[in-house]
């Protein structure tokens, strides 16, 4: 039984973006958090086939290192034209300094070469939680937020593809939604962002090993 009160909990992540908005989203909680970034421990492989997959690597390796209850994030985007990638590959496209601009331009240059029209450009963004314990004990979180990709990037605000996402039924794309909107949890509102909705059926089955 996970103890919110008692337990340590280590995000399995040395990305400070992710690590920041799950400071966030853990707020309200009140847990002792730690990352794998602090902690100093080295990045696994990420060879899975799948967000769940590579989610459990991480989650793994870190608990496994540090004897933590650990928690991981695989996170990504879908673009449909684009035969869902970049994918679980939606880091790599950055290349290696994580240059997203680069990551962006070269996500419409696809969709350009293939003439796609931009109110056929349906993307999603795709969060996969992995909650580990050290006895090997495993379980996921899946959220999901669909939408369109847009060009030319707009805001300010979040990182990765969040400047050319724009969200179904809105006129703001990731980027000009600030973090409170984008990511804001309490038990009666989920925010709008994939990993708010994982990280609302996260906390949901905290609630019920409570009881």
């Amino acid at each position: 039984m996970y103890d919110l009160h008692q337990d340590k909990l280590l995000i399995a992540s040395h990305n400070e973006g992710k690590i920041s908005e799950f400071r966030e989203l853990l707020g309200l909680l009140k847990i002792d958090i730690s990352s794998s970034k602090e902690l100093k421990l080295p990045e696994p492989v990420e060879d899975g086939q799948t967000f769940e997959e590579n989610a459990l690597i991480k989650a793994k390796s870190a608990s496994n290192l540090s004897n933590l209850i650990s928690l991981s994030d695989d996170s990504g985007i879908e673009i449909d034209a684009l035969d869902k990638q970049p994918g679980i590959y939606s880091a790599r496209w950055a290349g290696p300094n994580r240059d997203f601009d680069f990551a962006m331009r070269e996500v419409t240059r696809l969709l350009d070469e293939k003439k796609i029209p931009i109110a056929e450009r349906t993307a999603r963004f795709v969060c996969a939680l992995c909650l580990f314990y050290p006895n090997g004990e495993y379980f996921f979180f899946v959220g999901k937020v669909e939408g369109r990709v847009v060009w030319p990037p707009r805001g300010k605000y979040g990182f990765g593809y969040d400047a050319i996402f724009e969200p179904l039924n809105m006129n703001k794309t990731f980027g000009e939604i600030t973090s409170g909107e984008k990511h804001s949890w309490t038990p009666k509102k989920i925010g709008l962002s994939h990993r708010a909705k994982a990280f609302a059926k996260f906390v949901s089955y905290l609630s019920q090993e409570k009881k």
